[in-house]
């Protein structure tokens, strides 16, 4: 066991001569410094001198001007921790003694590498902390959350993402991902549905697409987001990134912040084993239908796919959260359900609601491009679809709509005529003939049969491609979208 002793004077995890030989580097060749600066700021450096030499090499040669012990000299000669070093002659030394630039990128890495377990340090530390402290405010899974916020913050450290990229081998991407789509049958380039006329429209959900899913309550909104996420969770991945993960089909992260996990789960039961759900809820079950029951389920839980049914998170919660199941499983496409029952991060007695949406919607669409996949959230639509005679959806019915349609790439309303319908039953007006009055019964009558099980899906805004309304059926026994005429698309179209 240690000693009190050999605990109170552990020191952080540091190397001196590294941080020397860096530094050395870049006065003997500017260019170095170009080699680790994406990767390195000066408080990276456990020295705090050496922090600040590096701070003024950064802007010498930021502007274009030479950084040397020479050029430097004048900057630190006033500087109290460089004079106790010697000033100018420290820098001399740290010039005379350097690596060659070859080694420069390795000795950035080893600075970096003990600036994270340093920063890990410095977390544990206000973990235990802020959990020690009685008077803090924030509650123990608000604490969590901060905590995984930072770590995942010092994760990307040093990761270079953004820059610049010669247009010649963007465009070899960009023709990669055209042939890739065209070596499939059904030439769906996104996470493929599974509805072939949305896949036609869309070509698949799109990464770093934010997708709006919206529709007024019954129209099937839940429905239609589970049918895209089960069914994207049962094709296999043929994308560029297949092999780099732990599944074989695509990853598919739910967040159902109205329905539990469980309910979820006995909707994809009802539509994988054709049983209804309310006879699933109830356990009306015949004997010899547990067999379908059990293959259903063993089929579902072969899928990667991931539900959160945590209530009322945060839009800064859910992108921790998104991250995390990136980092451990592998993610294709993330689905809310539904984001107005989303929180902001910064909620004040100044925040409206209208404010709160757009910082929502803003955060899905980064969340969407900085995990590269698409982001399918759902959202209710205003109650102006009742007062009109025609009861199809229009971008001005979205709520909060100005920032919903602003950040969104593709906007899609879910309508079923066959809901109005059943609740407009004709009724005798008076003075009206019996005669009369049959033959808009009959009318009535019609309409209801030739939308039974009919729903639409409008595509009313798509960044990159067309518009228009695709007809799909919709089994509310099962809770289930398919293609209007089941058994014309081979299922090879999707391989």
């Amino acid at each position: 066991m240690a000693s009190d002793e050999s605990v109170t004077f552990r020191i952080q995890p540091h190397n001196i001569e590294a941080e020397q030989a860096l530094l050395g580097a870049v006065l003997v060749n500017n260019e170095a410094y170009h080699r680790v600066s994406e990767l390195l700021r000066a408080e990276h450096f456990f020295e705090p001198v050496h922090g600040r030499i590096y701070e003024a090499c950064a802007q010498r040669i930021g502007r274009g001007n030479i950084a040397d012990p020479v050029t430097l000299k004048l900057l630190f000669e006033e500087d109290e921790a460089l004079r106790e070093l010697d000033g100018s002659r420290y820098l001399s030394r740290l010039a005379h003694a350097a690596e060659t630039i070859i080694n420069a990128a390795e000795y950035g890495q080893i600075v970096h590498d003990l600036a994270l377990k340093r920063g890990l340090i410095r977390i544990g530390e206000e973990v235990v902390n802020h959990a020690f402290d009685r008077a803090h405010p924030e509650a123990g899974r608000e604490q969590i959350e901060s905590a995984e916020r930072e770590l995942f913050n010092l994760a990307q450290e040093g990761e270079s993402k953004g820059e610049f990229r010669p247009f010649p081998q963007v465009l070899t991407a960009a023709i990669k991902h055209i042939e890739s789509a065209w070596h499939k049958v059904g030439k769906v380039s996104g996470v493929p549905t599974r509805l072939t006329g949305l896949d036609q429209k869309l070509g698949g959900l799109q990464p770093s697409d934010l997708v709006i899913l919206a529709g007024r309550p019954s129209m099937g909104k839940t429905a239609m987001a589970v049918t895209i996420a089960a069914n994207a969770a049962a094709v296999e991945n043929t994308s560029d990134d297949a092999g780099s993960g732990k599944h074989r089909n695509y990853v598919v992260g739910v967040f159902s912040l109205e329905m539990s996990a469980e309910q979820l789960a006995t909707r994809l039961l009802s539509g994988k084993g054709r049983i209804e759900s309310d006879r699933l809820r109830r356990g009306d079950i015949a004997e010899e239908e547990w067999p379908v029951v059990v293959r259903a389920s063993q089929e579902l839980g072969a899928m990667p796919l991931f539900i959160d049914d945590t209530p009322a998170l945060s839009i800064g919660a859910l992108r921790t959260r998104a991250r995390r199941l990136k980092r451990t499983q592998g993610l294709h496409l993330l689905v809310v359900d539904y984001l107005q029952l989303l929180r902001g991060s910064n909620m004040n007695a100044q925040t409206n609601r209208v404010q709160e949406i757009t910082e929502i919607t803003q955060g899905l669409k980064a969340m969407a491009k900085e995990l590269n996949v698409p982001v399918l959230a759902l959202s209710q639509l205003s109650r102006a679809v009742e007062s009109r005679e025609d009861k199809r959806p229009m971008l001005s019915d979205l709520r909060e709509s100005g920032s919903i349609e602003q950040d969104a790439d593709v906007v899609m309303f879910v309508f079923r005529e066959e809901y109005y319908l059943s609740r407009a039953i004709p009724t005798q007006r008076e003075g009206e003939g019996k005669e009369k009055f049959d033959l808009r019964y009959q009318e009535w009558f019609q309409r209801c049969q030739a939308v039974h099980n009919k729903a639409e899906v409008i595509i009313a805004k798509q960044r990159h491609g067309p518009i228009g309304n695709i007809p799909v059926q919709f089994d509310a026994n099962f809770g289930q979208f398919n293609d209007l005429e089941p058994g014309n698309y081979p299922e090879h179209l999707y391989g």
